[in-house]
């Protein structure tokens, strides 16, 4: 997921398409997606065609079926997106409802993406031992996959194996901070291409002796799961997993509510869509808060927006969702998002 958004989320060109659905895991229901799918990529064709040249058109209509040739879906989640334009084609599944919609724009529409990134939680656990190390990658309570190219890693030598000078408490401290560091390296490979928090899974003193070899801490939670699980199955460590990583980014979600009622009684919330567009454009805007559900079209006429009704939004010069527009314009000032509950932000009308 994170990797899909760093592949997207810089893309500008004419025509982006994303298509957002719903979709099922489990039999028979999934098999109505794909005939959903089919549905949306002709709703795409019909609205590229007072819109793009022929040969735009076909470019984006390969793309999008040969990504609907590509999708399994026996591994549906919740919804499924694809994004596409006459050079990019990527799809991800996410583990979440979603508003069914086509959105043709100058970029992507992201929002979902990101909001599942704030409310699903992707994570690594790394599960460790003074001799072994596994990996795996984890959403909410589910396995993604537990890594098996460079994983799991055991330690080429064992002081177990060796005795006499190699006894020495020295040397078999050494030995342990070599292996923790390679283990170390080999995980930073994964989360330079994925960075995914990480969860270490192991006894106190190991966790606290990786934490202290680490050459790059970024990535690491400041919480672990305590104690050793080297012969737990995947599904049992994520389980287990999952119940810390929820309080825990619960913790930071209402954290971040406390900042938005500190901005409020500071002065330092704006409401107004005109007052926000300008801000994000000036580098004020830190962080916007957006209730879940929320979409609305609008026009853009310089730094005004004037909100449209629905039936207007497949009109060319209006923006399918103006705030996932604000969302992808304030990113690209280093700003975030953060979405709240339906009715956190009632007297907002949802938005600010």
């Amino acid at each position: 997921m994170n990797s899909t958004l760093n592949k997207i989320k810089n893309i500008s060109a004419d025509y982006c398409v994303t298509i957002i659905m719903n979709t099922h895991r489990t039999k028979p229901d999934y098999l109505k997606d794909e005939v959903t799918l089919k549905n949306h990529i002709r709703t795409v064709e019909k609205r590229l065609e007072s819109e793009a040249d022929k040969k735009t058109r076909q470019n984006i209509l390969n793309q999008l079926n040969k990504l609907a040739e590509d999708i399994d879906h026996s591994h549906n989640w919740d919804s499924l997106i694809l994004f596409a334009n006459p050079d990019v084609a990527e799809f991800t599944r996410l583990a979440l409802e979603v508003k069914d919609r086509v959105v043709i724009d100058d970029n992507f529409a992201t929002r979902d993406l990101i909001r599942a990134m704030h409310l699903e939680t992707n994570y690594y656990i790394l599960v460790l031992s003074q001799e072994q190390a596994r990996l795996i990658e984890a959403m909410n309570g589910e396995v993604v996959k537990e890594f098996s190219d460079d994983f799991p890693m055991e330690t080429v030598l064992s002081h177990a194996r060796y005795p006499g000078e190699h006894d020495s408490d020295s040397y078999q401290t050494n030995l342990i901070d070599e292996f923790l560091n390679r283990v170390d390296k080999q995980v930073q490979k994964v989360w330079n291409k994925n960075p995914l928090p990480i969860l270490i899974a192991s006894v106190d003193e190991n966790y606290h002796r990786y934490v202290n070899v680490a050459d790059d801490k970024r990535g690491l939670m400041d919480i672990h799961l305590n104690g050793q699980r080297m012969e737990h199955d995947a599904e049992r460590l994520v389980a287990e997993a999952w119940t810390m990583v929820k309080d825990h980014a619960r913790e930071q979600n209402n954290q971040r509510k406390s900042e938005l009622k500190k901005a409020v009684s500071d002065s330092q919330f704006l409401s107004d869509n005109d007052d926000i567009w300008r801000a994000i454009h000036d580098g004020r805007i830190k962080t916007l808060f957006i209730e879940q559900g929320l979409f609305q079209p609008a026009e853009i006429k310089g730094r005004h927006i004037s909100l449209v009704s629905e039936d207007q939004r497949n009109n060319s010069d209006v923006i399918d969702d103006i705030y996932d527009e604000m969302i992808e314009a304030n990113r690209a000032y280093g700003g975030d998002v953060v979405f709240l509950p339906p009715d956190d932000l009632k007297e907002f009308n949802g938005f600010g």
